[in-house]
C-alpha cells in the first residue's frame, strides 16, 4: 500500500512536471509575468542587503550546492553497501546520477535563459529550467528520509528532525536560487517536481526481492 501511494505521487508529481515544461517552452504569458514580479522584488532586496545575501550565498553555494547533495547521498550509498542493503544504494545511487542527466538535457532541450541583471548578486552556468539546486535536494532528501525507520518502527525525536531538516534544505534552496537572482520561480518548481518524481520511482519500482520499507536499522 505504501509503495502504491509513493507510485501514484510520482506519476502526479511527473505530470505536473509535463505540465509546467509545456507552459515554459510555449512562454504562457501569465507564468512569466509572475516569474518576472518575483524576481524583480527579490533583487531589489538582495542588492539593498549586501549582508543577507552573503549569507544567502553561503547556503546556495556550499551548504546545498548539488555536489554537497550528492555527496551526502553517496555517503548513504557506501554506508548501506556495508550494512547489506545494497539493492537501496543502488536506488539512490542511480536516481541521483540520473536527476543530474535529467537535468542537462532539460535544460538543452528547454533552452530558458536566466534572469538577467545590470548589477548581478550571483552567476550561474547553462539554462536556467529546471533548477539543478531544487531538483536534486528534493531527490536526495527524499531518498535520505526513506532509510528512516517506518511507522511501524521505533522512531525517536531525530526523526522529526531529519524531515524538518530535508524540509528546510529543500524549500530553502529553491528560495536561495531566486533570491540570488539566476532563477525564475517556474525553475524552481519545476526541479521540485521532477525530483520528487525521480526519487518516487526509484523508491517504488519493484526491483528484486520484496523488502520491508521500515528503514535500516
Amino acid at each position: 500500500m505504501r509503495s502504491e501511494r509513493v507510485r501514484w505521487t510520482g506519476i502526479g508529481c511527473a505530470v505536473l512536471a509535463a505540465v509546467l515544461t509545456a507552459l515554459v517552452v510555449a512562454r504562457w504569458k501569465p507564468l512569466l509575468r509572475y516569474d518576472d514580479e518575483a524576481v524583480l522584488r527579490l533583487h531589489a532586496y538582495a542588492v539593498g542587503h549586501p549582508g543577507v545575501t552573503r549569507l544567502v550565498r553561503i547556503l546556495t553555494d556550499w551548504v546545498w550546492d548539488p555536489w554537497t547533495m550528492r555527496a551526502l547521498a553517496a555517503v548513504a550509498c557506501l554506508w548501506l553497501w556495508r550494512r547489506g542493503g545494497r539493492e537501496r544504494a543502488l536506488r539512490i545511487a542511480v536516481a541521483t546520477a540520473a536527476a543530474a542527466a535529467v537535468q542537462q538535457a532539460l535544460k538543452a532541450v528547454v533552452g530558458r535563459e536566466r534572469p538577467m541583471w545590470p548589477d548581478p548578486v550571483a552567476t550561474a552556468h547553462f539554462a536556467a529550467y529546471p533548477s539543478g539546486h531544487a531538483m536534486t535536494a528534493t531527490v536526495v532528501c527524499a531518498l535520505l528520509l526513506w532509510l528512516l525507520p517506518g511507522p511501524g518502527a521505533r522512531r525517536g525525536a531525530w526523526v522529526g528532525a531529519a524531515w524538518a531538516l530535508a524540509a528546510v534544505s529543500v524549500l530553502g534552496v529553491g528560495f536561495t536560487r531566486v533570491y540570488v537572482g539566476v532563477h525564475w520561480p517556474s525553475d524552481v518548481v519545476g526541479g521540485w517536481l521532477l525530483g520528487a518524481a525521480l526519487a518516487a520511482l526509484a523508491i517504488a519500482l519493484p526491483l528484486g526481492r520484496h523488502r520491508p520499507e521500515t528503514g535500516v536499522s
